[in-house]
């Protein structure tokens, strides 16, 4: 069992200072590392332990967003007897994050989930041979939206070596940092790592065998994540099954996560003008301030569209990640409206059984 210190969790001041706002005496400070079946592994100055979140914490939460996730700062609330590993401690209260990046529950469900909080940096790994634009520009915005500096990982390059046009192609559209990466050779390995300068946490997303946890591996410099190999279509096997928080020996954070196969927004309309700041840009340009760039007069992005400086294919993933934003945006405030319509009938019941109680 590893002890850390805080500095090398990734502690700040603005959480120290937030933790001792929240005045509750004999409690640590500790950082969540993983999630199984609602319960909790964090990392402490005293090891490593398992937690679960206390009833209040649970009743009160309004959506899985509002429990703890992998990367968050907890108060945690441990036996008598620290030394004691085995003793389960209770999480009392979540820490305000600095960052989360945040989508839509899959399967149609609309409801939020945090997939990694508290990150720096996040590192959209990508095969070389699989930089589908679209779905690079939905990972980008919802990057931009949760607050941490977006990074592109390009994989599997010894496999699949990019020619200078494709990767000043990916470069222009992603407005990101973009790096060509082997985790076999080591080429790019580097350039990534030098990202955990400062103790920072970095979060690594992507779709199913895109070659994450081969390149945790590598920046790890051990085999801690299991790997696949590759399939008949030369795409990497997915293995990692939850999202996990590592320490790097050698300084900073790493969270691996599962592949996404399906990856839908949640509040990211700050993220889709910072991820298409080009067309943003454009818009604003537009003679009418809610111009719908469909044949109106004076549409700037009609004119960048019919002279080629705007790519249509750039312009229909806007479009779509738009109208997507919108009609989550209704869903969700159609949810919370319905939640507040529960929670008022709870509490008027409650105070039926108060008021017949009392007679």
């Amino acid at each position: 069992m590893s002890n850390y210190s805080l500095d090398q969790l990734g502690f700040s001041e603005s959480f120290r200072d937030a933790f001792s706002a929240l005045d509750r005496p004999g409690a640590l400070v500790a950082r969540v590392a993983a999630e199984h079946r609602g319960a909790y592994v964090v990392l402490t100055e005293h090891g490593e332990r398992v937690a679960e979140a206390s009833g209040r914490l649970r009743h009160e939460a309004v959506s899985r967003v509002d429990l703890p996730a992998v990367g968050d700062w907890v108060s945690l609330v441990l036996g008598d007897d620290l030394r004691q590993p085995s003793s389960p401690g209770i999480v009392h209260e979540v820490l305000p994050r600095r960052s989360a990046f945040v989508r839509a529950v899959a399967g149609g469900v609309t409801e939020p989930q945090v997939v990694a909080a508290n990150v720096d940096v996040v590192v959209v790994v990508c095969a070389a041979n699989d930089a589908n634009a679209r779905r690079l520009d939905r990972y980008l915005a919802l990057v931009r939206a949760c607050g941490a500096e977006p990074v592109l990982a390009l994989t599997k390059i010894d496999l699949h070596p990019l020619d200078s046009a494709m990767l000043a192609e990916i470069e222009r559209n992603a407005a990101a940092a973009v790096h060509p990466v082997s985790s076999l050779t080591g080429e790019g390995v580097a350039e990534i790592s030098a990202y955990f300068s400062g103790q920072r946490t970095l979060a690594l997303v992507g779709s199913s065998g895109a070659g994450k946890s081969t390149l945790v591996n590598r920046l790890l410099g051990v085999d801690k994540q299991s790997t696949g190999g590759l399939g008949v279509d030369g795409r990497g096997a997915h293995t990692t099954t939850h999202r996990e928080l590592i320490v790097v020996p050698s300084g900073g954070l790493v969270i691996d996560t599962p592949g996404m196969r399906e990856l839908r927004l949640w509040d990211a309309d700050n993220g889709l003008d910072e991820a298409f700041a080009d067309l943003a840009e454009l818009a604003a340009r537009c003679r009418f301030t809610d111009c719908a760039h469909e044949g109106e007069p004076g549409c700037a992005v009609r004119a960048a569209l019919d002279d080629g400086t705007l790519p249509i294919e750039r312009w229909r993933s806007w479009d779509k990640l738009q109208r997507e934003n919108a009609a989550f945006a209704e869903r969700k405030d159609a949810r919370v409206a319905a939640e507040a319509r529960r929670q008022r009938k709870v509490f008027a019941r409650a105070a039926r059984v108060r008021d017949r109680s009392r007679r």
